[in-house]
């Protein structure tokens, strides 16, 4: 179907019947790989939002591959069938999505190739999410082992969060060269992933390369452009002149 006929129906409230997930795993994960870009969105109205839909929306932006942008949106009809999402650009709906299991047995149904389990992609969700306790509580070696171990499993979907996260906490531990290698790798999975050519940015400038930092902030910028007025960048780019301006001190 052609999505914007599609965005067009259901503006006027009319939506496609819901799919189980298995009945069409093959045709889409053949759609799924072929496509550039897919989006998944998860009806945040209020029958949804009570039977769950914010954890349906964590765990699908968690998991999910990157070339699949998982966003909220308003109802998709079928009110207590829900929690309702949306596949997009084919408009295929699915409901009954309110749990961290059949998300992710979505993600890999659609997205991955056989062989991948749903169960790994939760299992270094739960890793990231415990890194990022430990991190809030200053404790980088703890949140470093537990990224490493997510890495590890190897899940479908989320290395290159995984990898952007563990870039961040190498910096905080002073190890840029591997601060740097996880930002690349993050890239090299999601080239125009924002938040990990900051890293890089970052990485650069911990080690003295200040054009490679600027550029990267650059293309960051490019990328994602409300950043330009976020204190984070600001800090950045001030962080960079002072240290652009002490180098070039005689």
């Amino acid at each position: 179907m052609n999505s914007s006929r599609y965005s067009l129906l259901l503006s006027c409230g009319h939506v496609a019947p819901s799919a189980p997930v298995k009945r069409c795993r093959l045709d889409w994960r053949a759609k799924a790989q072929l496509a550039d870009e897919m989006e998944i969105r998860v009806c945040s109205n209020r029958s949804c939002r009570r039977q769950g839909s914010f954890q349906t929306l964590e765990t699908l932006s968690g998991v999910a591959p990157p070339n699949v942008t998982v966003k909220p949106c308003g109802c998709l009809g079928r009110c207590g069938g829900g929690p309702n999402l949306v596949v997009l650009p084919d408009g295929l709906i699915f409901g009954h999505c309110g749990t961290a299991a059949r998300a992710a047995e979505l993600i890999v149904t659609l997205f991955a190739q056989a062989g991948h389990d749903p169960k790994t992609c939760l299992d270094a969700l739960a890793l990231r999410k415990r890194a990022d306790i430990e991190f809030a509580n200053r404790n980088f070696t703890q949140a470093e082992l537990l990224l490493s171990q997510a890495i590890d499993l190897k899940p479908f979907g989320g290395m290159h969060i995984t990898f952007k996260c563990r870039s961040f906490v190498r910096l905080k531990l002073g190890n840029y060269s591997g601060a740097l290698q996880d930002a690349e790798e993050a890239l090299a999975l999601a080239p125009r992933y924002s938040e990990a050519r900051m890293c890089q940015g970052d990485a650069f400038l911990a080690l003295n390369k200040f054009d490679l930092a600027e550029q990267s902030y650059l293309t960051s910028l490019d990328i994602e452009p409300s950043i330009r007025h976020s204190k984070s960048f600001k800090a950045r780019v001030t962080e960079l002149r002072e240290k652009l301006a002490a180098a070039n001190t005689p």
